[in-house]
């Protein structure tokens, strides 16, 4: 079901909402029974503007690039951070897991406040603590590294409240292909961002000669985005755009929503599929811009640390490519869903493999050329992040319409603490104790600096066949799961029957908080 523009009611007014919600629990199986009060009624609630959907989610993919910036700001100093603190490469992959254990471990708890409270609130507090601690982690002194990993583990609580919730909202402001086209714009802010956080925290040091600059821009950049967001930002009631405004509510437990989504086959597949997706862009996005610069060490360019800071040419070029190709593959993946999906039903999960497969060999011939060829490495890097960035846009269109409006927030939860708990928490950890692992046999040479960890990058392209095999099997049941959905609310659109008379499923007056 595709609308034109927007699906909000106006905030002023009370609006009927739908309530779609058991005291048993929703079997994914039987979801036809449960979705029809999804259709909305012969008479529409008036929308609100489309230009104030389109003025929140601008604000909406501002904050999610800070996000991102702030998430790989840190990579982009590493050598400074490593050189500042003394530590060996794996307690600097420990600065990225313990960010992204909070991020994961409060994802489930936001996920279910962002089912059942006002979104805007949550988004709001959460962004509070992170530039809290993001621009606190800045004022650490030498001795203070314990302080620095617990101050990142608490910039995770703001990042898991946001991204649990914000793509929610997206989903309630607009449908069919114009939220395909509204989750692209969004999720293309993912590389746009940590490409950026290279460049912003390089440029920072660099300009400044400190390192510690560079975690302070974008907690200033955050104070605006906490402004706009007070201002510009709405609640949209849950599902509202699949209600033409009405929205529904829920009434399910926390547990019913879980065993609905572990029923929901497509949800788990692609959900592993992101696993994987996460375990190899984070080991990547941590460790690709060290290991390119270890690899001009061995060709005796010397590209050592003077004064307080370290050379960071590879942290631009890397952040320039991660940006390009962001921007290409987010488009390029989400052209490519709005052309065959029509076509081929199962055509967005296929396309997140073919993104996953085809890097493989990118990854293995950047790996081995770097060596002989930074260069030639770099072209290779190029064509496997825009293969992997086709799948970001695609993947969030995909939970949403495959999960019920009023358990998207805990969808998106549960498969963002699953994606990051055996996915990018543990990768650049894991990297960097297999680095240290085999650098400890021969550990004072650049050449073995390098090669220590080329070898510990060959885990990545093996974790990305893996997930390329989870998008293939996520396309046997894709049709299925959508179609449960669509049939059953068009159905209802074209009969313009009322609200079915099972319990579960009645009119309220109630509006969203």
């Amino acid at each position: 079901m595709e609308e034109k523009g927007s699906g909000i009611p106006s905030q002023d007014d009370p609006v009927p909402r739908r309530s779609l919600g058991s005291s048993s629990g929703l079997h994914y199986g039987a979801l036809v029974n449960s979705v029809s009060s999804l259709a909305p009624l012969a008479t529409d609630n008036p929308a609100i503007s489309p230009r104030r959907a389109y003025v929140a989610i601008a604000v909406l993919c501002y904050v999610n690039l800070l996000n991102y910036m702030e998430r790989y700001t840190i990579a982009g100093v590493l050598a400074d951070i490593q050189k500042f603190f003394k530590i060996n490469d794996s307690t600097a992959g420990l600065l990225q897991t313990v960010f992204i254990c909070s991020f994961l471990l409060l994802a489930p708890l936001f996920g279910y406040l962002g089912d059942r409270y006002n979104r805007k609130y949550i988004m709001l507090c959460g962004l509070s603590v992170w530039l809290l601690t993001a621009a606190g982690s800045s004022f650490v002194s030498e001795s203070q590294f314990w302080l620095l990993v617990l101050l990142r583990a608490l910039v995770g609580v703001g990042e898991a409240s946001y991204s649990t919730v914000a793509p929610t909202i997206i989903g309630d402001l607009f449908s069919g292909g114009q939220r395909s086209v509204m989750i692209c714009i969004f999720y293309v802010f993912i590389p746009v961002g940590s490409g950026l956080g290279y460049i912003t925290g390089a440029g920072s040091a660099n300009l400044t000669g400190d390192w510690r600059w560079a975690l302070r821009i974008t907690p200033i950049m955050g104070v605006v985005g906490l402004i706009l967001m007070v201002f510009l930002c709405p609640n949209p009631p849950r599902g509202a755009a699949e209600t033409h405004g009405d929205g529904v509510t829920g009434h399910s437990s926390y547990k019913e929503d879980v065993k609905y989504l572990l029923k929901n086959k497509s949800y788990v597949w692609s959900s592993l599929g992101v696993t994987a997706l996460a375990f190899l862009t984070g080991a990547l996005a941590f460790w690709l811009p060290t290991f390119l610069a270890r690899a001009h060490m061995t060709k005796g360019v010397e590209r050592s640390c003077t004064g307080d800071t370290c050379d960071s040419t590879d942290s631009y070029i890397f952040g320039a490519v991660t940006v390009a190709t962001g921007i290409l593959g987010g488009a390029l993946g989400t052209t490519l869903s709005r052309h065959f999906r029509d076509k081929f039903s199962h055509a967005d999960p296929l396309i997140c493999a073919v993104g996953m497969l085809g890097s493989v060999p990118c990854l293995f011939i950047t790996i081995f050329v770097a060596s002989s060829s930074v260069p030639a490495a770099y072209v290779f890097i190029f064509f496997g992040e825009l293969l992997l960035s086709l799948n970001w846009a695609v993947l969030a269109d995909i939970l949403l319409y495959v999960v019920v409006p009023t358990r998207r927030a805990t969808a998106e939860a549960l498969q963002i603490t699953f994606g990051h708990l055996l996915g990018d928490a543990g990768s650049p950890y894991l990297l960097g104790v297999i680095s240290d692992a085999i650098r400890s046999s021969n550990p004072k040479t650049h050449d073995w600096n390098f090669r220590s960890l080329m070898y510990s990058l060959l885990v990545c392209p093996f974790v990305g066949i893996l997930g390329g095999v989870f998008f293939l099997i996520t396309t046997m049941y894709i049709t299925e799961d959508r179609k449960a959905v669509q049939r059953l609310v068009e159905e209802d659109l074209h009969s313009q029957q009322g609200p079915t008379t099972d319990s579960s499923m009645e009119l309220s007056d109630k509006r969203t908080v």
